[in-house]
């Protein structure tokens, strides 16, 4: 097959030889291909990991919360409102706050507490898919509990812990004064425990949602014992809804403020996770620029190349231009050159960056062994692995954008070239 003039002696010119040209070029093909496959790394763990983070955080929260100010009195006419309104799948109270957990063994541990009621809960089938043992049964003093305070706290199904409110300290430190002045220090005594008396509750299950935050610090109990702990009565600290679109969750959340009275909060998943998911897109985007210029350093190199091959091969282009050949083919021949460069780059980055994605846990946890501590730190980024997500669309951007520039970056050199007046060099030892 008869290949076209430009594309035939670009070929010649890449042909591997013995020489220093040689080493340059394969530097160059280097600096693409590091450069595309760590491009995609990063940007595929990014996107892996803001992908995991709003799934964890969508299958564990809710999607919309209506608060006040203290706990909330008048909260039975919210659920129906909320249900009228288009999109609304489910809506239930729910009480949240600090308690200790204490248990029979001395262990005692800071967690967050979350009554909830399963009939109207409208993520209780993800508490259910997320269960490693036992049942997901909320009734009576009962709990469901996170695997890694589980591992922590050394507590299985079956066993018992103890709750105690984070309260006021006044009246404990009120009642403490009044029993060492009192004469009858028994009858104190009786007043401080009463304060301080804790909560039994039995484990029905545990579950492992893949975030620490949530595995590490949270116990579910029933809507009553979660009022009983923090001495709310009938009240509740708010109501939540879930949609069937999550991102619908800003719009419908500003239609209720309106059916509702200004003392009272309406706040979104989006707002409640805002620092944390706004910080992710930003890095992504940022390393995306950061990164590129590792592609942009090769494309030096493929600069640097070409120029060389410029000076190497002045005669011969004096002869072809001689022979006939214009200037545009001149130009072509070396930007065919930074093009097979670039394509050649293209093939072996995403080819090795796919690589580094398919292993990537597996090279983290050899790493991790070599060097003797953790990498990647789920008590940081509560996630227990590292995530990715292998986006076509971001792929074909990084494989265009790293083409275009060593594509330019042969520009020069040939603009150089086709300049060459052929009588000069022709001259040229």
């Amino acid at each position: 097959m008869q290949l076209p003039f430009s594309l035939f002696l670009a070929l010649r010119f890449l042909k591997p030889k013995r020489t220093f040209l040689s080493v340059i070029t394969v530097v160059s093909v280097l600096g693409v291909t590091l450069g595309i496959a760590v491009l995609i790394v990063v940007i595929s763990v990014m996107t892996g990991f803001d992908r995991d983070l709003r799934g964890k955080i969508l299958g564990f929260d809710s999607h919309l919360n209506v608060t006040d100010v203290g706990p909330l009195l008048e909260w039975r006419a919210i659920p129906p409102q909320l249900q009228s309104l288009p999109g609304i799948t489910a809506a239930a109270p729910f009480v949240s706050g600090p308690v200790l957990a204490a248990t029979q063994e001395g262990r005692v541990k800071a967690v967050q507490i979350r009554g909830i009621d399963p009939t109207a809960e409208g993520n209780v089938q993800n508490f259910r898919n997320s269960l490693i043992s036992g049942s997901f049964q909320l009734s009576g003093e009962s709990t469901v509990i996170g695997s890694e305070l589980a591992q922590e706290m050394g507590i299985h199904v079956g066993d018992r812990i103890s709750v105690y409110p984070a309260r006021d300290f006044a009246p404990l430190l009120t009642a403490i004064e009044q029993a060492e002045s009192s004469a009858d220090p028994k009858k104190g005594l009786e007043k401080i425990r009463s304060l301080v008396l804790a909560t039994d509750l039995t484990v029905s299950g545990i579950f492992a949602s893949g975030r620490y935050q949530y595995d590490a610090a949270v116990l579910l109990v029933p809507l009553r014992v979660g009022q009983e702990l923090f001495g709310l009565e009938n009240a509740v600290h708010g109501v939540s809804a879930w949609l069937k679109e999550p991102d619908d969750a800003p719009k419908t959340a500003e239609a209720f403020r309106k059916q509702l009275p200004p003392v009272l909060r309406v706040t979104t998943w989006l707002d409640e996770n805002q620092s944390i998911l706004e910080a992710i897109t930003t890095e992504r985007n940022t390393m995306f620029f950061i990164l590129l210029f590792i592609v942009v350093v090769a494309a030096f190199s493929i600069m640097n190349t070409l120029i060389t091959v410029t000076v190497m091969k002045t005669r011969e282009i004096g002869v072809m231009k001689a022979l006939g050949a214009t200037r545009h083919q001149i130009v072509w021949v070396f930007l065919t050159q930074g093009m097979i460069v670039g394509l050649f780059g293209n093939c072996t980055g995403v080819g090795l960056g796919l690589s580094l994605l398919q292993w990537r846990n597996e090279f983290k946890d050899w790493l991790a062994t070599q060097m003797g501590q953790e990498i990647f730190s789920k008590t940081i980024y509560q996630l227990s692995a590292i995530p990715c997500e292998r986006d076509p669309g971001t792929i074909a951007a990084i494989c265009l954008s790293a083409f275009i520039i060593c594509s330019l970056a042969a520009l020069f050199p040939a603009l150089v070239a086709a300049r060459l007046d052929p009588v000069k060099a022709l001259r040229h030892d």
